[in-house]
């Protein structure tokens, strides 16, 4: 699985296709802030 938003790939389709999806919220939760942080700098 890839998310070419932020550059995430986990091979682990099956995983994520039964519902472990922890990985991926981590990963978006993580962009997220970051890029909140990035805007409070400048």
């Amino acid at each position: 699985m890839t998310d070419h938003r932020i550059g995430l790939t986990l091979n682990k389709l099956d995983r994520i296709i039964n519902g472990e999806l922890d990985d991926v919220i981590d990963a978006l939760i993580l962009h997220d802030q970051t890029a909140k942080l990035e805007q409070i700098g400048d």
